[in-house]
């Protein structure tokens, strides 16, 4: 059983009203909720969003929501929130739309507690709030995390920071690249997209100068959020061994491998004609070139390294999945 409470609240009664974390929420349902073939991934997410006065999301909502989320022995229990956030010495707060002060919010540590001590084997915290940095901190340690087995936490800045808005609004930068990395973005060449992953291609998209994002976990291995297509077939992916016997392998081409030429080669009685054998291999050694893992050697490109006989080897990253396939883990 996977569990979504998804979390977006622009109506604050006293605070700053805000305009694009409702979109934000709707935007993460509509990325979490099925894999990219169809299935469901998150079946019927919790949505809570606070619109205006006659739909407002109160401390008392919010706490019991998540309360409920890390009630169970879930697979996995995902939290995702969109709001203001605030922060003092005594700890952060999500503020609700009843929030006057901010910390009259729901405190990060209270999630922590409820995340922390939850039956769920994979506890997932995804914050687009100001100051979201703070969960997890350690209230008597500074610079210490206290998070316990299977929490994953990712939050859009620092425990100094504000969170921002897309250029014209609408949309958090933080949500629009963990949506971006939910529908594929993130996903590794078996479509898997992990919330290191995600955190990976987050920090990549925001320069020195802009939101740092803050990536705190400790768990053992880590879970698909979601499952995107994946570049290359499973089967293609898991004949890297049988077409490199070994990660070194310099794997020997000829023209015959290559089914484009010129009239000239054509008609060239020295230049061998395609062999539908060879060219069916060389279709997937393209495939591979194009996820990066293979490449030619001395040669430009492909075409070059068949038509003047010369080789490919498998890079670093084809090595990398050459072991996984070999041990029998893709």
């Amino acid at each position: 059983m996977r569990k979504a409470l998804i979390v977006g609240i622009d109506h604050y009664e006293t605070l700053t009203r805000l305009s694009g974390c409702v979109n934000d929420a709707f935007a993460v349902k509509a990325a979490i909720e099925r894999n990219s073939d169809g299935t469901l991934n998150f079946p019927s997410p919790q949505v809570l969003t606070g619109t205006s006065s006659a739909q407002c999301i109160t401390k008392r909502d919010l706490k019991d929501a998540v309360r409920k989320l890390f009630a169970d022995d879930s697979e996995i229990a995902l939290f995702y929130f969109a709001g203001h956030g605030y922060i003092e010495d005594t700890g952060g707060f999500l503020c609700a739309s009843d929030s006057s002060t901010g910390d009259d919010g729901l405190a990060l540590s209270e999630v922590m507690q409820l995340a922390n001590t939850s039956r769920a084997r994979n506890k997932v915290i995804i914050l687009d709030s100001c100051h979201s940095g703070a969960a997890g901190n350690s209230p008597m340690t500074a610079g210490l995390a206290e998070i316990s087995d299977g929490v994953t936490i990712l939050t859009a800045s620092t425990a100094d920071q504000y969170s921002y808005e897309t250029p014209g609004g609408g949309a958090g930068v933080f949500t629009s690249l963990f949506v971006d990395a939910l529908n594929g973005a993130a996903a590794n060449l078996v479509g898997d997209i992990t919330p290191g992953s995600v955190y990976a291609h987050i920090d990549q998209s925001l320069g020195p100068w802009a939101q740092r994002p803050v990536f705190k976990t400790n768990v053992k291995t880590f879970v698909s959020l979601r499952k995107a297509e994946p570049p290359i077939s499973l089967g293609d992916l898991q004949a890297l061994t049988r077409h490199f016997p070994a990660p070194d392998h310099n794997l020997r081409l000829d023209p015959s491998f290559e089914p484009e030429r010129s009239s000239e080669q054509q008609a060239d009685p020295n230049i061998p004609s395609p062999d539908p054998v060879n060219t069916a291999t060389f279709a997937v050694l393209q495939k591979y070139v194009k996820v990066n893992l293979v490449r030619p050697v001395d040669a430009p490109h492909m075409w070059h390294a068949a038509m003047q006989s010369k080789s490919c080897e498998l890079t670093v990253l084809g090595q990398h999945y050459w072991a996984l396939v070999n041990k029998g883990l893709v």
